[in-house]
């Protein structure tokens, strides 16, 4: 719901309250439509901050480094194929500045699940299975990534997990693989209507006894309340639960003992489009569940599941907490991400191995603003649609991202999708300028170039390739895994020039000067605009070192920084006080 509804909610509400009718009920349920639309005014506010709470899975704590096969190949890949990636990676030295996640994007998986249900690897393109290819990977100091899609089917129309979180998490967890991009395509959203309640029972499974509670034994908040029906048996049923706008709570559901019991919603049908409840136990286990469309055929109908109670009296709250498309989909990528960390933990315990977490990548492709709810969802959710080897891809992807520099953090970074350095026809510019601005952005470096062009024709790694001399920087490379897991902030902007400012450990800071004009430019910044900065922990001073991060040369400066910067290019710099480096 946003902004605009809320305010037409005001006057919905109040017209509901005007007749007898609507002001009788809104008494029997102490409803205050005021306080209602103040309540969701706080909640929309509230939902434009960042989440107090992260992901915290204990991986991804600096953003990943790595190679993903779509860019290069799309659909047209095999075990042999990634075996001679991981092969060119090894002895590129690649591994050894630190790309070791080699993942799998779409395609790597048969059409057909196993006879368990499970996913498995293309029957004849990954012959020898995906859990000897994750051992193989991993004897290389590498880290085998897998892919899929929230949805009904991946974007190349194969198996996808919606529907299956818990048993592909698992699945994932049990192979070792330690990346998962979750990507959006055949999304189906989450309803935001709510089923209408008649009442609820709770009954062991295989046991005839049951305890009924009825709409009227029912403490209710927001717009719900309880409305008549003589076609009903006990003639009243709940409403109003519908976009987070109220909820159902029955405070005195008493049990013999602690276990696993069966809470039957006792429907009062009404549309054949599906409906979405959660249930909330004891203020602590969430349940979830789609409740399909029904025929009225007959006036009720019945909607089961087993929910875990402790003895004696329990709490049971129903609601639907889905206003919109952008709940929808924070909803499903939480749910998957609460899945892979139960999936990893409970491995762990179940062999006695560490614990391999698994970065979780949200591909949502940004339309639902996943930097919202993403921190606390994920390790990394994509800002925007897929990249493409084109300068104006990079540009606009970049003009989306460093705007959204506060939502960035350890364990959870913004991810402009994947690097284009090698591909396509950009130049020797154009690559390293999108290399910095990736590092400045502490995004995820994700190669997606054929790195067996990185092979001489005699078979060894040519040291002189210069995609391999931009992506090898091991001094650009520093400043996109700091420690401190900041995000730059662009601190000054005409259009067509940029400064960005990346706050580092042991106080110092990047700066990059960004050109993004068809013409060199001089530029120039004061060190009392970029020091002044709050994020920076760099203080003033009257001479500053300067560490030129792609010539590798030193200098002295004092008040300001002027440099030449190229067409379609960068100079980046490391500052820090003059004698430290």
């Amino acid at each position: 719901m946003n902004k605009k509804a809320l305010i037409a909610a005001a006057g919905v509400l109040a017209a509901a309250g005007a007749g007898a009718a609507g002001v009788a009920v809104m008494k029997k349920n102490k409803f205050c439509p005021k306080c209602y639309v103040k309540r969701k005014m706080d909640n929309y506010k509230a939902r434009r901050e960042l989440p107090a709470e992260r992901y915290n899975n204990g991986a991804g704590l600096t953003p990943i480094m790595g190679w993903s096969s779509w860019n290069a190949f799309r659909e047209k890949i095999d075990e042999n194929l990634i075996r001679e990636i991981a092969a060119a990676m090894k002895d590129a030295g690649l591994v050894d500045a630190g790309y070791v996640y080699l993942n799998l994007d779409d395609c790597w998986h048969s059409s057909m699940r196993d006879e368990n249900g499970r996913l498995q690897g293309d029957l004849t393109n990954f012959p020898s299975g995906i859990p000897q290819l994750v051992r193989d990977v991993n004897a290389m100091g590498m880290k085998l990534g897998l892919y899929s899609s929230n949805g009904t089917l991946t974007c190349e129309d194969l198996p996808a997990s919606l529907g299956h979180e818990e048993i592909d998490a698992r699945t994932l967890a049990e192979w070792g693989v330690e990346f998962f991009k979750y990507d959006f395509c055949h999304n189906v959203p989450l309803p935001t209507a709510a089923p209408e309640i008649e009442k609820i029972t709770i009954g062991k499974a295989g046991s005839g006894d049951v305890s009924t509670f009825y709409a009227k034994d029912a403490g209710l908040g927001g717009m719900a309340r309880i409305m008549p029906d003589e076609k009903l048996p006990s003639g009243e049923y709940i409403t109003g639960l519908n976009a987070d706008g109220g909820f159902a709570e029955f405070t005195n559901v008493e049990v013999p003992e602690t276990g696993d019991y069966v809470l039957t919603i006792g429907l009062k049908k009404s549309g054949e489009k599906d409906k979405y409840v959660e249930i909330l136990v004891n203020g602590q286990e969430t349940y979830h569940t789609t409740v399909p469309g029904t025929k009225t055929w007959s006036a009720t109908g019945r909607h089961q599941v087993v929910v875990g109670l402790k003895q004696g009296v329990n709490t049971i709250r129903l609601y639907n907490p889905i206003a919109n498309r952008i709940d929808s989909a924070a909803k499903q990528y939480t749910n998957m991400g609460l899945e892979l960390k139960k999936a990893t933990a409970r491995v762990a315990q179940e062999t006695g191995q560490p614990e391999k977490p698994i970065v979780f990548s949200i591909c949502e492709w940004g339309f639902r603003k996943p930097w919202l709810w993403g921190p606390k969802a994920g390790n990394m959710w994509r800002t925007t649609g897929d990249i493409c080897a084109k300068w104006e891809s990079i540009l606009a992807i970049y003009e989306r991202t460093v705007r959204l520099n506060k939502y960035a953090g350890p364990g959870g970074f913004n991810d402009p999708d994947m690097l284009e350095v090698g591909n396509g026809n950009l130049t020797y510019d154009e690559n390293r300028a999108h290399f910095t601005l990736w590092c400045m952005m502490a995004a995820p470096l994700v190669l997606g170039n054929d790195i067996r062009k990185l092979r001489a024709p005699d078979g060894t790694i040519d040291r002189n390739d210069r995609v391999l001399q931009i992506i090898t920087n091991r001094d650009m490379i520093a400043v996109d895994q700091d420690p401190l897991g900041i995000q730059c902030a662009r601190i000054r902007t005409n259009g067509l020039r940029d400064v960005l400012v990346k706050p580092l450990a042991g106080d110092s800071v990047a700066v990059c000067f960004f050109n993004k004009s068809s013409k060199p430019v001089t530029m120039t910044e004061s060190m009392k605009r970029i020091t002044g900065r709050m994020e920076v922990r760099l203080s003033e001073s009257e001479y500053y070192q300067v560490f030129d991060l792609w010539d590798k040369t030193i200098s002295t400066i004092g008040d300001s920084l002027s440099v030449e910067v190229p067409a379609h290019g960068v100079r980046a710099f490391r500052i820090s006080k003059l004698g430290a480096r």
